[in-house]
């Protein structure tokens, strides 16, 4: 085990080492990705040719690119799934079922634009909500607190003072360090930095409205504080302090309601500032915009779909073998060539002589028998030779069956673990939950194919994606032969890793 372990750490280094997990492009990870591959992006030289400005598809007037495909497939969070290795068949085929998604994802955006789900109000006042917290934050940290800076000397000189002895000053550390820093000093600094937010804006809160307890006759329009005369309303206050709304004092109220001032002060002047033209601002709103679409028109479509009880039972008993996980069974085997020997064999073993592993290692005739002592893994209900499965899938955990024949040979068995069938009963609901699922999951590709066919035009370069593809898979190749000549930077740094693990 502790070979195995060493083993895979050496792979993995090397695999960072010569940055072949990020060498499928720079684009940086979107919202909610980043993955194993994005953490040795910067450590990838530059492809000849830019893969990530390279539309692979098109949906209406949506452009899909290599490098949209790529951060999503080393994304496994996202996507659910394992990160195949660059420059395998494996990565191709995940590809490809990725760009199936994005191409339905698409589907459903440009369906709710078409149906002006755009023009919801609810939508639009939480697009409103997104937009006044990304335009917060940037006017906050490009002006607000720009002059509210940490150098490092102060970081080492607080690191000397708080951190143990011993402890290195990486960088993670000192970027964690500037930030308490950073922090500490706002807070000292929080009159101060209110002040010169205010500075030529008239504020006015109104005292009347800070009690809490007369929320419950506070009529939506009742105004809590003016800005330069633009109301600060009660059904506003409701929206923006979620749950802190019921605040248990009038001072605790107050302090809330200033924070809100404050915010609507930065996103006015965030908006004279233009900085709603900012490439970050306008990259956000973008992917959220998006998004937020894609699932609200997934919402709408799932409500419409929803089955009646008939519905689905009907669904689960048509797809019974899809829904239903089968049961499985962890086997050890040992295969005798004859039945005499067999059951000499299962006395020793029942009379504590032997054991089955070492049955396996002496008298197995079974390819492999010595390397893997007679595990064969697990095996599922029905997917077994008859007559083992006859045995394997009556005997209960630690229970030695046998000797079964098969063909010439003999075998005996031991259950070293079970797992039960899944989703096998419609009245229990988590297998009701997962009949629904699946129905809905089907309903929906229903509905995004007949967009695909009746409402959007679909196109997809397959030429440009294989070549984007084989591009990859060369550039893994070439990599991969550089790090294994002698002297190389690799070979240096694996040499010190292995040190470190003899250590």
């Amino acid at each position: 085990m502790k070979r195995l372990l060493r083993d895979s750490l050496l792979f993995s280094f090397v695999l960072v080492s010569i940055g072949l997990q990020g060498a499928c492009g720079k684009e940086p990870p979107q919202s909610g990705g980043g993955g194993q591959a994005g953490a040795a992006a910067s450590a990838a030289p530059a492809p000849a040719e830019p893969l990530t400005d390279d539309v692979i598809a098109t949906v209406g007037d949506q452009k899909i690119t290599f490098g949209e495909i790529n951060t999503m497939l080393n994304s496994s969070a996202v996507v659910g799934i394992s990160i195949p290795a660059l420059g395998t068949p494996e990565r191709d085929t995940v590809r490809i079922t990725l760009l199936d998604k994005v191409v339905s994802a698409n589907l459903l955006y440009l369906d709710a634009l078409k149906q002006g789900l755009d023009q919801d109000p609810d939508y639009q006042r939480e697009m409103e909500r997104f937009s006044d917290g990304i335009l917060t934050a940037l006017y906050r940290s490009t002006f607000l607190l720009k002059g509210v800076e940490v150098s490092d000397a102060e970081v080492e000189a607080f690191f000397k003072d708080t951190v143990a002895p011993g402890t290195e000053l990486t960088a993670d550390v000192r970027t964690a360090l500037k930030a308490t820093l950073r922090k500490q000093r706002l807070t000292e600094q929080g009159g101060e930095l209110r002040a010169a937010l205010r500075a030529g804006v008239t504020v006015e809160i109104i005292d009347a409205e800070m009690d809490p307890l007369k929320d419950a006759g506070r009529a939506d329009t009742a105004v809590l504080a003016t800005i330069d005369g633009a109301p600060l309303t009660w059904r506003a206050a409701k929206e923006l302090l979620g749950a802190t709304v019921s605040s248990t004092s009038s001072d605790q109220r107050r302090e809330a309601v200033n924070a809100l001032v404050d915010e609507r002060i930065m996103v006015n002047k965030a908006k004279a500032k233009g900085l709603e033209q900012d490439p970050v601002f306008q990259s956000r709103f973008a992917e959220f915009h998006k998004t937020r679409l894609i699932n609200r028109q997934r919402a709408k479509l799932v409500k419409t779909l929803e089955p009646s009880e008939e519905e689905l039972r009907a669904y689960f008993e048509a797809n019974r073998a899809r829904i239903t996980i089968p049961e499985y069974r962890k086997v050890q085997m040992v295969v005798l060539k004859s039945e005499d020997e067999a059951k000499e064999i299962k006395r020793k073993i029942d009379a504590g002589e032997m054991t089955l592993y070492q049955a396996a290692a002496d008298h197995s005739i079974a390819p492999g028998a010595k390397e893997n002592l007679g595990e064969i893994g697990w095996v599922e209900k029905g997917k077994v030779q008859p007559g083992l499965n006859d045995v394997v899938f009556v005997l209960g955990p630690g229970e030695i069956g046998g000797p079964v024949p098969v063909g010439e040979v003999w075998h005996l068995v031991m259950v070293q673990d079970v797992r039960a069938p899944q989703y096998a009963d419609f009245a229990e609901e988590k297998t009701r939950t997962m009949t629904r699922r699946q129905y809905l999951h089907e309903k929906l590709d229903e509905y995004t194919v007949k967009l695909r066919e009746q409402e959007f035009e679909v196109k997809v370069d397959e030429d440009k994606l294989i070549r984007l593809a084989q591009q990859e898979a060369d550039m893994v190749k070439e990599l991969a032969e550089k790090a294994r000549q002698p002297g190389s930077e690799t070979e240096k740094r694996l040499g010190e890793f292995q040190k470190l693990l003899k250590q």
